[in-house]
């Protein structure tokens, strides 16, 4: 009878505040045989607050092809590997999900430990809608990748979450407002940690908000999927705007409440939608 595989255990860890450690994390990272971290300093500072002493290897981007296959030998003989990225679920934007492909193609069990992860408890928080959404983790860095991916989704009707960082945040907000329009999004700032903060808005809103407030720390997008049936708005007088005030007015909603809640949804200026609503009616034919 062969020997009996470990387990690759993905081990969520804060981040930001470390409360939001579980006590099953902490159990595991002290009965593994070795632990895998994407930065071996930052991963002691946390095992080092939670008195763990398990060896640690480092397991990261640059060495995945290299390391991936000496954790699964180490599997196969028996050893649990617990696998940790610098905050949150591994596999989620790092090469812990390489590791899973190995280690699923090797028939060795993989089980995840749940706990925090930014791109969810920004989406909870956002007031956006949270029923169907998109994650897209970090848009691609060079500009012709970023622009064809950014295309790709914007005539995606749900909601979409993105990460970025406080250096590209300026540019991103640009680019996705000129490709998918001034629409409703949300930027979830230092999650969980002491400058944790959430600014609402519009794509537009946004970018000044961050012109007169440099960016700093980790940023958390969720941004409003393309409205059923109405185009992206790149122009508030589009008579597009009109039919949906007026289709709110034709549900029950006065004109004033209609214009806001439709400036809400597709994120613009309630000045615009209003400005939009009196064109449109300056320009029909009188009875």
């Amino acid at each position: 009878m062969g020997q009996k595989p470990g387990t690759v255990y993905l081990c969520a860890t804060p981040i930001g505040n470390l409360e939001d450690m579980t006590f099953r994390a902490v159990r595991i990272l002290k009965e593994a045989a070795v632990i895998a971290a994407e930065d071996t300093r930052h991963t002691r500072r946390l095992l080092s607050h939670f008195d763990i002493h398990t060896p640690l290897v480092s397991y990261h981007e640059h060495n995945k092809l290299n390391r991936g296959p000496e954790l699964i030998t180490r599997l196969l003989r028996g050893d649990d590997v617990a696998v940790v990225s610098d905050a949150g679920m591994p596999g989620i934007s790092d090469p812990g999900v390489d590791l899973v492909k190995l280690a699923v193609a090797a028939s060795i069990p993989v089980v995840p430990v749940p706990g925090a992860n930014a791109a969810l408890s920004g989406l909870v928080c956002s007031g956006i809608d949270a029923t169907i959404f998109s994650f897209l983790g970090f848009l691609p860095k060079t500009k012709k990748k970023r622009h064809d991916l950014i295309t790709a989704w914007s005539n995606h009707r749900h909601t979409l979450v993105l990460y970025e960082t406080p250096y590209r945040l300026q540019e991103t907000l640009a680019e996705l407002q000129e490709c998918w329009g001034d629409r409703r999004a949300v930027a979830a700032r230092e999650l969980t940690k002491k400058y944790e903060e959430f600014i609402r808005g519009s794509l537009s809103s946004l970018q000044e908000h961050f012109t007169q407030n440099p960016p700093r720390g980790e940023f958390t997008l969720i941004i409003t999927g393309q409205q059923e049936n109405v185009p992206v708005m790149q122009n508030s007088n589009d008579v597009s705007v009109y039919q949906l005030v007026m289709q709110s007015i034709d549900n029950g909603d006065n004109k004033k409440d209609a214009i806001r809640k439709v400036a809400s949804e597709l994120g613009l200026p309630k000045r615009e939608v209003y400005q939009a609503v009196v064109g449109h009616e300056a320009g029909q034919p009188e009875d």
